[in-house]
């Protein structure tokens, strides 16, 4: 079994979460400048048996894209063709950016902390990766639900 790894694509900044082998901990990676983004994903895929990567899906409250879907589409694309034998999927990433605030501030992470925005990012890109992994697991039992 591969890791899965997380993007939370943004104009500047772009945060990266993976799992573990196993699949089962989604935990932070980095935060890059967004020109960055992949050449460090083909390195790390490289390095690294990777079995999917998600992509956080910008949208608005009433699901419809956002604004930034005109650069993640594109950037999904270049993804897809330069790494063919990986599946790329999109998952909702509505209020990952107010969770992951949440959830620095119940770890107890001081304002200064809370205030830096690549940390924001990685930690919206986990909770992605952690919402993705929940879906797919109650898609699961659902699945297995039906075959009982």
């Amino acid at each position: 079994m591969g890791r899965v790894l997380s993007i939370d694509y943004g104009k500047k900044r772009t945060g990266v979460a993976v799992t573990d082998p196993l699949q089962l901990i989604a935990n932070g990676l980095t935060t890059l400048p967004t020109p960055e983004v992949l050449d460090f994903v083909t390195r790390y895929v490289r390095g690294e048996q990777v079995e999917c990567i998600v992509v956080g899906r910008p949208r608005q409250t009433d699901g419809s894209d956002s604004e930034n879907m005109k650069r993640v589409e594109p950037f999904v694309n270049r993804l897809r063709k330069l790494l063919p034998g990986i599946p790329v999927v999109y998952f909702d990433e509505r209020y990952t950016s107010v969770l992951a605030h949440q959830a620095m501030l119940e770890g107890g992470l001081k304002k200064k902390a809370r205030q830096n925005k690549a940390l924001v990012d990685e930690v919206s890109a986990t909770i992605i990766l952690q919402g993705w992994m929940e879906a797919r697991r109650m898609q699961a039992d659902k699945k297995n639900e039906k075959t009982l």
